[in-house]
């Protein structure tokens, strides 16, 4: 049902209603509950009705006001634009687009490019207030202008530093702090190691520019052996890339799968799920600790959001959420126990795919699956790589690898 009174979302900036319309200031006069964050309240020290403070608990709040009674004058002050990362489009999706009147100001971001003089049409827009920089470098490394919001624990400096761990440079950075406020303050940054030494006032945003735009250093699918960290000199505990592609191809990701990695290794599948699925939730659980450092120092390396699991599977992966895809690259001898879990959890239309170097795990691995009502599709991965002997080429044969994918039997393939 469409309120009498609809809920007026209000754009604010830093400057506070010095920056607004008289209509505005007149809607806030007329409230009688008045909904904002402790900045932008305190602009409001004389307001007489009701004052509601959005903090952690924002459903809370929204919940409270869809109670109201549909007369109640109710204002919601907003950070600049309420439908850029703001609780605007929240409240249109409780009351109804009928319910809700949004009133923009200039968000922080067109300010920034405005003090920068840059475009800002052909910029990506990332936010980690309120967010884990998990992920962030990932995302960072393909783009060549991105607008980042922050927060008080992920700093500008924090953000600079999370991106040089991640080994992701060659940006200049622009920060703007309390924008449109009258200690207003914009600083350049050719060096990002410089950024993640500065201190900076809570309000702000991040711009990088890549300095050399032709330079973007994502990694493409069918990441090198040689790139990953691993065991030396017993190499060849990895998922081999010519394999890897494979399996992931097998594994369907869409960009918000979970995805989970069993046996991972060094992790080269779950570092490449990663960046198939930026939006959703990668987990990786290995037995041997020594491959576990090694796993982790690839999430570092590459920059990429998984969750690492020192264990020994199926234990521990009661605590992940259910699957979409679920790559198996090592049973440690609980094929059985592990094929329990996958295939009670792995969610409608799922997939799992399983790496076997054995005719012993192959049989055990199929006939497991099929038993759990699962079609079975075998592919035997044979690949030669070319060598150089003298001033020829010879070719150079991998281990044969039997690719398993499995699926429910009533879901299309």
């Amino acid at each position: 049902m469409r309120r009498r009174e609809p809920i007026r979302v209000l754009g604010i900036g830093a400057e506070g209603p010095a920056g607004w319309g008289e209509a505005y200031r007149r809607w806030v006069e007329e409230a009688d509950v008045l909904v904002g964050g402790e900045r932008q309240l305190s602009f409001f020290p004389d307001f007489r009705g009701e004052k509601w403070v959005l903090k952690s608990a924002i459903g809370e709040v929204v919940d409270r006001m869809v109670a109201q009674p549909p007369e109640r004058k109710i204002v919601v002050l907003a950070s600049g634009d309420p439908l850029f990362y703001g609780i605007g489009g929240l409240l249109v999706k409780k009351l109804g687009r009928d319910s809700v009147e949004i009133h923009p100001h200039l968000s922080s971001v067109q300010l920034a490019f405005a003090r920068m003089g840059e475009s800002w049409h052909d910029a990506a827009f990332l936010s980690v207030h309120g967010r884990p920089l998990d992920g962030l470098a990932e995302q960072v490394r393909r783009l060549r202008k991105v607008a980042i919001l922050t927060d008080d624990v992920n700093t500008p400096a924090a953000v600079a530093r999370h991106l040089l761990d991640a080994g992701v440079d060659g940006f200049r950075a622009f920060v703007g702090e309390n924008l449109g406020a009258p200690d207003e303050r914009c600083t350049w940054w050719d060096d990002l190691r410089e950024l993640a030494k500065a201190a900076f006032a809570p309000l702000n945003v991040v711009v990088l520019l890549r300095k050399c735009p032709d330079a973007v250093s994502d990694i493409p699918l069918g990441i090198p052996d040689e790139a990953f960290a691993q065991r030396k000199p017993d190499k060849g505990l990895i998922t081999k890339k010519e394999v890897r592609v494979i399996s992931l191809a097998e594994l369907r990701i869409r960009k918000d799968s979970v995805v989970w990695d069993i046996g991972a290794g060094t992790g080269s599948v779950a570092i490449e799920a990663a960046r198939l699925a930026p939006e959703g939730q990668v987990f990786a659980i290995e037995k041997n600790a020594e491959d576990v450092a090694n796993l982790r120092e690839n999430v570092r390396r590459f920059g990429r959001r998984v969750t690492v699991v020192h264990g020994t599977a199926p234990e521990g992966l009661e605590a992940w959420p259910d699957p979409d895809a679920v790559f198996i690259g090592g049973t440690g001898k609980q094929m059985a126990a592990i094929l329990d879990v996958v295939c009670a959890r792995l969610k409608p239309g799922g997939r799992i795919v399983l790496n076997a170097a054995t005719l012993e795990n192959l049989h055990e691995a199929y006939a497991g699956l099929v038993a759990r009502g699962f079609a079975v599709e075998v592919r035997l991965v044979q690949v030669a790589r070319s060598k150089p002997i003298l001033d020829m080429l010879r070719l150079e044969g991998l281990n044969p690898v039997f690719v398993l994918t499995a699926y429910r039997k009533e879901e299309t393939t």
